[in-house]
């Protein structure tokens, strides 16, 4: 398995289609994930990445301080942060509140839009791919907004054709048929970020570029997926057969800490995560997380996140 993979098999992703909209020119909407729409996952996800897919038609994507990006049928614009957004026909409209415009339907289907001038049809279906930590290098390194087009691609009439069915299946009540949607989101965000990575270029450095590196990408899948692990420098850098030496420059190179700094950060994310959202004993969440007595997990929580682990999740 490529080290992508194992980084991408770790993250514990959950997908969810939640809107099915067909606009007609001009319109224009905002837009953003909230928790309602997250209701067809078991739990709501700790962070969540925004995505539309158009089925017809085109639209314009527009985040404050970035470029408009267009977005023309078969092709997938995601937004990693959830950031609020407008969607529209073209730019220099004022958007309608998304949120008021949205019809549930009392046969538990995809909420649906209709809304528009009665011009050229744009037709989206709406989604989110949920993440089970609240900050993960993966989704800290995309950009803001980026777009996945499948257009000439072997699968892209199959996808259509996906989200149209599975729409359909929803709205007939057919048992798992929300499954379906919430698969086919993350195998697309999956692809998203396979086609992201592949057009940074040869000299970038940073996280998702470490990723591409067999060696670097291949211990820091080993980090995510065992981060309870007494993991020393030495035993990484022969997991992936280098020398300790070569393995710590190159880390420190792609990554730009070396790699127990690394571990430490993370496993402080995979911490604070679990003080905010659950109710386990600190000392459990201190063994989870590689730490053999909750005093040295305190002193690491302090100084990573500067407060200790009660007062963070008291101010949680």
């Amino acid at each position: 398995m490529d080290a992508l993979s194992d980084v991408l098999r770790v993250v514990r992703l959950s997908g969810g289609v939640f809107l099915d909209a067909k606009f007609t020119a001009p319109w224009c909407i905002s837009a953003r994930v909230g928790p309602e729409d997250c209701r067809y996952t078991a739990e709501p996800p700790a962070s969540v990445i925004a995505f539309h897919y158009v089925i017809e038609g085109r639209m314009l994507l527009q985040v404050e301080g970035n470029a408009p990006v267009e977005v023309a049928s078969g092709a997938m614009v995601l937004l990693p942060r959830n950031d609020t957004h407008t969607i529209a026909s073209e730019p220099g409209l004022k958007p309608a509140d998304g949120d008021a415009l949205v019809a549930l339907q009392s046969d538990g289907g995809l909420a649906r839009i209709e809304h528009g001038g009665g011009g050229a049809v744009t037709r989206i279906v709406c989604g989110f791919v949920g993440c089970d930590a609240t900050r993960h290098p993966l989704v800290e390194a995309l950009p803001r907004v980026f777009t996945l087009d499948l257009n000439g691609k072997p699968c892209a009439e199959w996808v259509a054709a996906s989200f149209r069915y599975a729409a359909q299946e929803v709205a007939a009540g057919r048992a798992g048929s929300e499954t379906v949607l919430g698969k086919l989101a993350e195998l697309l965000f999956v692809e998203a970020v396979r086609g992201y990575v592949d057009t940074l270029p040869a000299a970038r450095r940073g996280w998702l570029a470490a990723l591409r590196d067999p060696a670097i990408g291949r211990a820091l899948a080993l980090l995510h997926a065992r981060p309870a692990h007494t993991w020393t420098t030495e035993e990484l850098a022969g997991a992936v057969a280098l020398s300790r030496s070569a393995f710590a420059d190159r880390f420190v190179q792609l990554v730009g800490v070396p790699p127990m700094s690394y571990l430490t950060s993370w496993r402080m994310q995979l911490a604070a995560a679990r003080l905010r959202d659950t109710h386990r004993p600190i000392a459990q969440i201190a063994a989870e997380t590689g730490y053999e007595s909750e005093a040295t997990f305190a002193r690491a929580f302090k100084r990573e996140m500067g407060v200790s682990p009660g007062r963070y999740r008291a101010g949680a």
